[in-house]
């Protein structure tokens, strides 16, 4: 008879092999986000081979029941999705069990997320699979679909769209596997302090201050962004990715201001509340916000306000 612990462990199993299986339902827009959280539970409270052990079962579970009901390459890309997760799980469990910082810990696992989505690029490619212009095809068909009033919205032609937004595919990465990590870490964290674990949080959002460097790095982007005008070159395909990014962090570090003046000033969290709305229903709004992002870590305004 199955312990506590193992049957504690048994249930997580089931959930991953649930999650993957999941991916092939309308469900995976959500589910396909959450895929690494019971792996990196199971990850960070057993030892290597017991993790195995019930990580190996999930893996049955999802392949033999994939192969009765569709076919074996169902389970088998179920099988490889998963293990495409396995190496930030062990990164991230890893730095759990020595209890690092959550900013480190959100770190190592983007980068190493962003390497494996890099690596499959180059290995696709290497066997004569192009990612980037399966990608492209895919977008013009989606675009051939669209109705004549919303083509005629558009104010470039679908093909000069495609090819801008193929360059973009760098941020693209980093944007999502940042927010796989960041939804990772904050539900992982939450179901392992529950079950007794310590695992270090984020500092307050109010407290957050990019490093000055970070302003060289903008101005010197929105300066060069100026002169920079040809389409084909790799400056241009930086800048393309490079700004936007930047402009986020920075509308970010807008947020974390907000929140230091609400408390500061002893404020209800409307402020800062009303400017994370403003963000998501007028992305226009990113700049504005990313300007005061600039002012807050360029200039000593906190120091004094709290003179003041």
């Amino acid at each position: 008879m199955l312990g506590k612990g193992s049957a504690r462990m048994l249930g997580w199993s089931l959930l991953t092999a649930v999650l993957l299986l999941s991916v092939l339902s309308p469900l995976n827009i959500i589910t396909f986000n959450i895929l690494m959280v019971p792996v990196l539970v199971q990850y960070t409270r057993l030892e290597t081979k017991r993790f195995l052990s019930f990580y190996g079962i999930s893996l049955a579970i999802v392949y033999v029941l994939t192969s009765l009901l569709i076919s074996g390459w169902g389970g088998a890309v179920l099988v490889a999705i998963s293990l495409f997760f396995l190496p930030p799980v062990i990164q991230m469990g890893n730095l759990y069990k020595k209890r690092a910082a959550a900013r480190t810990v959100l770190t190592v696992g983007t980068v190493t997320l962003l390497i494996e989505m890099l690596l499959s690029i180059l290995v696709a490619y290497m066997f004569g699979f192009n990612l980037i212009a399966k990608m492209k095809t895919f977008m013009l068909e989606i675009m051939d679909t669209w109705p004549a009033q919303l083509k005629g919205m558009l104010v470039v032609e679908p093909d000069a769209l495609v090819q801008l937004m193929s360059k973009m595919l760098p941020l693209y990465m980093i944007g999502s596997s940042l927010f796989i990590i960041v939804i990772t870490h904050w539900l992982a964290r939450k179901l392992l302090n529950r079950s007794g674990e310590s695992i270090p949080a984020f500092k307050p959002i109010r407290e957050w201050m990019l490093p000055r460097s970070f302003v060289w790095y903008y101005v010197i982007a929105l300066f060069m962004e100026f002169f920079v005008r040809d389409p084909n070159s790799i400056l241009y395909s930086l800048l393309l990715n490079l700004l936007p990014l930047l402009t986020a962090v920075f509308a970010i570090q807008a947020i974390a201001f907000l929140f230091y003046v609400a408390h500061t000033k002893n404020w209800s969290r409307a402020l800062p509340v009303a400017g994370i709305i403003i963000l998501l229903i007028f992305p226009p709004a990113y700049f504005m916000f990313s300007l005061l992002g600039v002012f807050d870590v360029a200039f000593p305004i906190r120091e004094r306000m709290t003179r003041k």
